[in-house]
């Protein structure tokens, strides 16, 4: 049987968290704007696929890892604002270095890197893990049974993959697409620069 009381706990809380602006927010954003809507997609893809790692991890148990042995979190956290500096740099970079003419869309993004992106700006946040245990913690029963460990994925995947998916439509339709060629070189620095704050602000936290 599944608790849909435990169910609908974790959709409420879980909702919320999902909304608010961070790494995957920025990255799907810049990716959406940036890059061809299958792409942005595929970001999307590599971002709810740990979301739903995130939450098994959580439902199982498996934070009580990073309680027991503290020295794992922190190289968690300071590989992943490791990584987080390095995007964010990068896209300053690049932004540095273009030129009006190509300030254009880019379309050689593959599918499988789009992915991997996603993946790497979710899975190297430690602060993921953190969320997703606050959330079962909170919502979940203490013991689990399988059909409502189902459902509990099934609310991750519906949540994130929508609001993602619906972030990277709009940011990738054409007229915000022209607008950020047009704008290109200063939405790199904005969004490159919010990353490396984030990063920051990881290491200091």
């Amino acid at each position: 049987m599944i608790d849909w009381s435990a169910v609908l706990a974790v959709f409420s809380v879980y909702i919320t968290g999902v909304i608010i602006p961070g790494p995957n927010f920025v990255a799907v954003l810049h990716k959406a704007a940036s890059s061809t809507r299958s792409a942005s997609l595929a970001l999307v893809a590599g971002i709810v696929v740990v979301n739903l790692f995130w939450a098994t991890c959580a439902i199982l148990g498996v934070g009580i890892v990073f309680a027991t042995f503290p020295w794992m979190a922190l190289a968690a956290k300071i590989l992943g604002a490791g990584y987080l500096l390095w995007f964010g740099s990068r896209l300053i970079t690049k932004a540095q270095h273009k030129t009006q003419g190509a300030a254009e869309m880019t379309t050689t993004d593959s599918l499988k890197s789009s992915f991997i992106q996603g993946f790497l700006t979710n899975i190297v946040n430690p602060k993921s893990m953190a969320f997703f245990a606050a959330v079962f913690a909170s919502a979940a029963p203490a013991h689990v049974s399988w059909p409502t460990f189902a459902a509990m994925l099934c609310v991750v995947l519906v949540v994130a993959g929508s609001w993602y998916s619906f972030l990277a439509l709009v940011m990738s339709h054409g007229g915000v697409a022209a607008r950020y060629r047009r704008s290109a070189v200063l939405v790199d620095r904005f969004c490159g620069s919010l990353i490396v704050f984030l990063g920051i602000r990881q290491l200091m936290r």
